[in-house]
């Protein structure tokens, strides 16, 4: 029999699917596009993941990360349920235990990890422009005509790299137009704009942080190699780029399952078969006070499963007492047939 542990990473851009052996070993990876329907993409990814492994593969435990977490954990059952920063930082304190620095990019958001002795520091995080993210990436790539995979290696073919605008996504478009109809090569535009986003990155995110070695980069854009040496060339440093860097968040969270279950001794998944499920999700408006909340519901078929959003708790709280009391009864269930995990 086959045992695994899954992580769960659903982001705006991207949603990532992990299952790690009991020695924290990546097993199987999927990386695919959010394309605005995260509900669609969870049953997708669960569908392959079960596709691809053998028939008699057993989940031992479920951790949900991203954006998307909350939405995630109640489609497959989750064990735990981590905000980014913690799975990532725990990803990558897996892969280099002394790991001082992670420097993080993603599909619609940056972040940067500070860690000492083995503990988050500090960190800061950016969720509001998209200059430097990898959707600003794919869209000056598309916009030049040439595949992201090779955007790197346009800018590490730069002679003369010319100085971008890099703190805002407009401006850098406007500029890196303004280079081309000057008639600067595509390679040294483009280095310039990976410069730019790096000084970007850092004067923003890293301002006032003391960044140390060793640094780990993760993210969708640690691909790009033009980023990497340019983070490089403005720190100084070498940059380690882990091997499994783009679903990083996804390992963090099926670490944290290992771990979390191994300490209660049951799993809460709710089994492949979740993808014959009828998942939708819908916003209600409460106007019980003049907050005016936006509640969301997950529901499956006509039954709601989960409700976020309101400040009081009055409509998440009645699901939250049904989640433990099922989560009690199956508790129970287990320790009668005595399968529990561990």
């Amino acid at each position: 029999m086959k045992e695994f542990y899954l992580g769960v990473d659903v982001g705006s851009v991207s949603s990532n699917f992990v299952l790690i052996d009991s020695d924290k070993k990546v097993y199987k990876k999927l990386y695919l596009r959010t394309i605005g329907q995260p509900i669609k993409v969870m049953k997708e990814g669960m569908a392959k993941l079960k596709e691809s492994c053998p028939e008699d593969t057993k989940i031992l435990g479920v951790g949900a990360t991203g954006s998307g977490r909350q939405l995630a954990s109640i489609m497959v059952g989750a064990d735990i349920v981590k905000n980014e920063i913690t799975a990532h930082a725990v990803a990558s304190l897996d892969y280099c235990p002394d790991v001082k620095t992670v420097l993080e990019i993603g599909g619609q958001d940056s972040k940067i990890i500070i860690l000492r002795d083995g503990v988050v520091y500090d960190f800061a995080m950016n969720t509001v422009c998209a200059a430097g993210t990898g959707s600003f990436l794919d869209r000056q790539a598309g916009r030049l005509n040439i595949p992201i995979e090779e955007f790197g290696a346009y800018a590490l073919r730069s002679t003369a790299p010319v100085r971008i605008a890099g703190r805002c996504a407009v401006f850098a478009e406007s500029d890196m137009i303004h280079k081309q109809q000057t008639g600067q090569s595509l390679e040294d535009i483009i280095n310039g704009l990976c410069q730019s986003l790096v000084r970007n990155y850092l004067n923003n995110l890293a301002k006032g942080k003391q960044i140390e070695t060793p640094i780990i980069f993760q993210g969708g854009v640690a691909a790009n190699v033009g980023i990497v040496k340019a983070f490089e060339t403005e720190l100084n440093a070498k940059i380690i780029v882990p091997e499994n860097y783009d679903v990083m968040g996804a390992v963090g969270a099926a670490i944290l399952a290992k771990e979390e279950v191994e300490k209660k001794g049951y799993t809460t998944f709710c089994g492949f078969d979740m993808i014959n499920h009828d998942f939708r999700a819908r916003s209600i408006e409460c106007g019980g006070c003049p907050n005016i909340c936006e509640v969301v519901e997950i529901l499956d078929d006509d039954k709601v499963l989960a409700r976020w959003g309101d400040r009081c708790g009055k409509w998440s709280n009645t699901i939250v007492d049904k989640e433990k009391t099922a989560v009690k009864e199956k508790l129970e269930k287990l320790t009668k047939e005595k399968i529990l995990v561990g």
